[in-house]
């Protein structure tokens, strides 16, 4: 099944073999490397590669919608932060009376602001099948909300993107809030474990490191068997000619849905594989201009090729993580001018640049043979 899928997509099998290849590798190095040998992979090093493959994960996400859909979705980073929302109330439970305030049932940030008892919506988040259903189900839930409206009002273009951004920001807004019961400016934070592994320990790093390679390549997999589908072939002809689509008689609106909340599920596990790695959630992570952000990660990499999103999100948050050692101050103007450039000059992207030389060489070749 999985070669019919990659049958003509190079790009996706190269990526999958890379992926397969460092979910072995870079623990090996860590493990069985001395430290001081120049092979050594570090343990922070594993969980930095770890959150960039999150991010890869979330740009796949946001591919989905966009280079096959044809919605500009700016409001990705609402699913995403969803996802790790759910996962953070979880691994909030988990650290029962080791809190500061050694209370076995309130998070500390409740204690501190005199809550009496835990709200309703915590219930449940001390299981971990519980939260796995909720990073799935929460993120799925709104984005069939807001799709079913939205689509069925015919709204789309510009007009669907800011409705996109709108709903992020008012989700920032409303997780700002102490009394919502997510921590408020703060957030969630300060964990412990997770299915009874410590976070500090090597070996976990390590295990949600191997977990966001393998969350990366079935979700790869799903979504080029997504695209490969008549679901797929629906979906692009809406992207290039909707109004024809309408006229044969397809319900455009519903194909529209189903892989609107595809994408968001996908979102709301890269959130959930993001929170344990960097140990925090925070309301800023629905700040628009991390899901802006994430646009133009899939821009740079190459819309429409879903292994683009993840190669542009690999480049663009090493290039951050270099530049805001280096030159923090300059990193906003270099990422604004990332994406004017790729506009410009590389309007399919970085993987769309090595396709034209490809074929310009092929070209050559037919024309001195």
């Amino acid at each position: 099944m999985f070669r019919s899928i990659l049958k003509d997509d190079r790009g996706g099998q190269v990526m999958l073999s890379l992926l397969l290849v460092a979910g072995f590798l870079i623990p090996a190095l860590n493990l069985l490397v001395p430290q001081g040998h120049f092979l050594h992979v570090e343990t922070y090093t594993i969980s930095l590669l770890g959150k960039y493959l999150t991010y890869a994960l979330l740009a796949m996400a946001v591919d989905l919608v966009w280079g096959y859909l044809g919605i500009l979705s700016l409001g990705h980073g609402a699913f995403f932060a969803l996802g790790g929302y759910a996962m953070g109330m979880y691994l909030m439970r988990q650290v029962g009376d080791r809190g500061v305030y050694g209370d076995p049932l309130l998070p500390d940030f409740m204690v501190f602001l005199n809550w009496k008892e835990l709200p309703w919506f915590w219930h449940g988040f001390d299981l971990f099948w519980f939260a796995c259903l909720m990073v799935v189900l929460v993120p799925g839930v709104l984005a069939w909300v807001f799709g079913y409206l939205a689509f069925r009002s015919r709204v789309s273009g510009v007009y669907l993107s800011i409705m996109t951004q709108a709903l992020t920001f008012a989700l920032m807004l409303a997780f700002f809030r102490n009394e919502m019961g997510f921590g408020g400016n703060n957030g969630l934070t300060d964990f412990k474990e997770i299915i009874g592994f410590s976070l500090q320990a090597q070996s976990t790093r390590i295990g949600l490191f191997v977990a966001t390679v393998i969350a990366l390549m079935a979700s790869y997999l799903v979504c080029r068997a997504v695209i490969a589908s008549r679901l797929g072939k629906v979906a692009v002809a809406t992207r290039d000619a909707e109004s024809r689509v309408r006229f044969i008689g397809y319900n455009v609106d519903k194909f529209k849905l189903w892989i609107f909340v595809l994408s968001a599920v996908i979102a709301g596990i890269a959130g959930a594989l993001y929170v344990p790695q960097v140990g925090i959630i925070n309301p800023g992570e629905f700040a628009p201009l991390n899901s802006i952000e994430v646009v133009v990660w899939v821009a740079l990499g190459g819309r429409a090729t879903l292994f683009g999103a993840v190669v542009g999100a690999l480049l663009i948050n090493y290039a951050k993580s270099w530049f805001t050692i280096e030159f923090p101050e300059v990193w906003l103007f270099v990422l604004g001018s990332l994406f004017v450039l790729a506009t410009i000059f590389l309007p399919k992207g970085v993987i769309g640049l090595f396709e034209s030389i490809k074929k310009d060489r092929a070209e050559e070749k037919e024309a001195t043979a």
